[in-house]
């Protein structure tokens, strides 16, 4: 408030001496006298009102809004403004030089146009975008400076495929879906097991083994991702799941699966594990106790009168003295369900 007086005083005086020259100005003469002074006396008045009225709205009133819009602003804000303003007024230096050839006045006019056009554009770009500038920089620099501790180049966004996921073949409809947006990686030993798995001489592997790389030309040519298949390989390490697990700890990605055991190796490893049955669990339909639904039986139980169906996900549903509805469409109620780490479980009865 002390300031703000001041600055009124101060105001007045200027203005007051600036009445008083417009005024003698004016009148023609610095004499003092009648004719003059109906001239000087207005005016210099005038002046001072004028100057002690206007004065805070030049000096302190600017100055409290730029101070507590600078409290306001964070460090980085800041920091962003400086950054841009350099940026926009490197532009303009380097615009200004064609702009000096054109004809007076454009040639003293333009350059400083442009150059308050990008000092402006710089700021108000820099400031709008600062979290995606400064967490760009500090995201590569973090991961540089990982990777540089370990001896690696910095980690890519990929997702290493074991044998099992490959063969299961749900992979490629989960990457069809959108869901994943990650590179999917096969190394080349697991490839070779591929291979190994489609020449054996069990029917049963073959056939596995086949539809392993049906599945995996299929997810080539469809997948909205990259599919890759790269000449990695771990030195001094035999067995395919400890490779692929030392893989991912080098590439800092995680693995794709849905072999139980490699589950559990990898997790004790500090290795991110996606579980392609875990998925599947997690989106089948949730069943209560005490609902009804519409099954059909299609093959009898491991218990005496007990009956088997399936839910479209592919849920088993046991039911109590169902038996005897074999190859019929029924009405049960659920009575327990029972999650397993091979899947979900529903146990029911006839709801008549």
């Amino acid at each position: 408030m002390a300031a703000e007086v001041i600055f009124r005083i101060l105001g007045l005086i200027l203005f007051g001496i600036v009445g008083w020259v417009a005024g003698t100005v004016w009148a023609g003469t610095t004499d003092l006298n009648t004719t003059s002074l109906r001239y000087i006396l207005p005016l210099t008045a005038g002046g001072g009102i004028l100057g002690a009225i206007i004065a805070p709205w030049l000096t302190t009133r600017p100055a409290a809004w730029l101070s507590r819009t600078i409290r306001e602003l964070s460090a980085v804000q800041i920091l962003a403004g400086f950054v841009g303003l350099g940026l926009g007024l490197i532009v303009a230096a380097l615009a200004a030089i064609p702009l000096s050839y054109l004809p007076f006045p454009f040639s003293s006019i333009l350059p400083t146009l442009v150059a308050l056009f990008f000092g402006y554009l710089g700021i108000t770009t820099m400031t709008l975008h600062q979290r995606d500038f400064f967490a760009f920089f500090t995201r590569r620099r973090a991961d540089a400076a990982e990777a540089e501790e370990r001896g690696q180049p910095a980690a890519e966004d990929v997702l290493l495929l074991d044998t099992s996921v490959i063969i299961d073949g749900r992979i490629a409809d989960v990457a069809r879906t959108g869901f994943i947006r990650a590179s999917m990686l096969i190394p080349r030993f697991v490839l070779a097991e591929l291979q190994y798995i489609a020449d054996s001489p069990d029917s049963l592997r073959r056939n596995r083994g086949r539809r392993g790389l049906e599945m995996l030309n299929r997810m080539q040519k469809d997948s909205p991702v990259p599919v890759r298949v790269e000449d990695l390989d771990v030195d001094g390490v035999r067995q395919v799941d400890a490779k692929l697990v030392q893989l991912a700890r080098q590439l800092n990605c995680p693995i794709v699966t849905n072999d139980y055991n490699l589950n559990r190796v990898a997790g004790l490893q500090g290795v991110q594990v996606l579980n392609i049955n875990e998925l599947s669990n997690a989106v089948k339909s949730v069943v209560l106790p005490g609902e009804n639904m519409t099954v059909r039986v299609i093959q009898e139980g491991k218990e005496v009168g007990q009956g088997i169906a399936y839910l479209d996900d592919g849920t088993m549903v046991v039911i109590e003295n169902g038996r005897r509805y074999m190859d019929s469409d029924i009405e049960v109620s659920v009575t327990k369900v029972l999650q397993t780490n091979a899947g979900r479980m529903i146990f029911a009865s006839p709801a008549h």
